[in-house]
């Protein structure tokens, strides 16, 4: 039987009894029996003094990029994802009371996911106030084994590659504070409290921890699988499918020809060897974000193999796609993207602008993740040394 990070905790929770303990957490952190973890460490004897949301709220009401203000009156909960960028770090003021804080979010595996540069942001700040900062592991949903992509190169940090991390990086959120202290040389006094009977390769699903959607646009496992690649969408003028029940799926935009579109992505999974999925000729109306209450035509990626599938490539075969398919109306996203205007979000997204430019230059996807194999490989071996199972 699986035990998350918390299950574990609350064997001995006592610990903290008399600590002024801080909580960064949402609506994942649950036991099996979904019981969150204010309520849980409550029920023990653990008052929290602040809880810090990330990117969404603690409940997960607000989309992507959208500012989350400040709440509570008994408990004060301090919102991470402000209208600033340097809101996205905690106040010092808001740590220096603080003996410890637990932190408990499930994060998806993928660089995109913005709440383990919140781990690494708090780690930052705890640094320099002497807070403990005591990680909750989870299962990477996804599989701990899986890695694709490239590193972040200086210059193209934000809060979507925050630190020097793989596309998909096959790593927990314990592992990765592990990392964030060792590597990254971030001096803060860390604890990672394992999750138990978890196997790398084990999928989510594969074990008996529930899956909580872990933001509003990742309705589910399946979704978090393709995700490392198809997040990539955001940085395009096509709708990846928010506003739809079939987010990061359904892709398309109105002056779409989706028999065409289709048709390339399907010869272009082909030509890069990409195993695992379909692509189904769609059309969809998404009822907010981009191209809201517009009828959009497209694609909708269908996984058929998600052991096989590299979500990368896919996002690659897809972008490539959509550049030959409507070459006139097709078009990189040039508007702010988290707090930054230069560079644009597909290079922040991708960490570098080679694959923008590759593909712009008719460089073939597969052409693309093999020439990111070596720095890959590199990454890998400095990845190894911070695996926990």
């Amino acid at each position: 039987m699986a035990r998350s990070g918390l299950e574990v905790l609350l064997d001995d929770v006592s610990r903290f009894q008399g600590a002024r303990v801080g909580v960064a957490c949402n609506h994942t952190a649950v036991t099996r029996s979904l019981d969150h973890i204010l309520t849980t460490i409550t029920h023990r004897g653990i008052d929290p003094v602040r809880v810090f949301a990330p990117e969404h709220g603690v409940d997960a009401l607000a989309q992507d990029m959208i500012t989350v203000d400040d709440e509570g009156d008994r408990l004060k909960i301090v919102s991470l994802y402000g209208d600033t960028e340097a809101s996205l770090k905690p106040d010092p003021a808001h740590l220096r009371d603080l003996d410890v804080i637990l932190f408990d979010i499930q994060d998806i595996g993928a660089r995109y996911y913005t709440y383990q540069a919140t781990l690494g942001f708090i780690m930052e700040v705890a640094a320099t106030t002497g807070t403990k900062v005591v990680v909750l592991d989870r299962p990477n949903p996804i599989d701990g084994v899986s890695i694709e992509g490239n590193v972040v190169e200086p210059g193209f940090e934000s809060f979507v590659s925050a630190y020097p991390l793989a596309n998909r990086h096959g790593m927990t959120m314990g592992e990765l504070g592990l990392y964030f202290r060792d590597h990254i040389g971030i001096d803060c006094d860390l604890e990672v409290v394992p999750v138990e009977g978890w196997a790398r390769h084990q999928w989510l699903d594969e074990t008996d921890l529930p899956w909580v959607f872990p933001s509003p646009n990742m309705p589910t496992l399946e979704c978090a699988g393709i995700y490392p690649g198809m997040c990539l969408i955001e940085g395009t003028n096509l709708s990846e499918g928010r506003g739809t029940t079939r987010p990061f799926h359904l892709v398309g935009a109105p002056f779409v020809d989706r028999e065409r579109f289709t048709d390339l992505c399907r010869k272009g999974a082909a030509d890069a060897g990409l195993g695992g999925i379909s692509f189904r000729a769609a059309s969809f109306e998404p009822r907010f974000q981009k191209h809201a209450g517009l009828p959009c035509h497209g694609t909708e990626i269908v996984v058929d193999d998600r052991r096989v599938m590299e979500p990368l490539l896919l996002g690659l075969v897809v972008l490539e796609a959509a550049l030959r398919s409507n070459p006139d109306d097709f078009a990189w996203r040039t508007e702010t993207y988290e707090f930054v205007d230069d560079p644009i979000a597909i290079d922040l997204l991708c960490g570098s602008e080679e694959a923008r430019v590759g593909l712009e230059t008719r460089i073939r996807p597969r052409d693309l993740i093999d020439a990111w194999k070596p720095q890959l490989s590199d990454w890998s071996e400095v990845r190894d040394q911070f695996l926990m199972y």
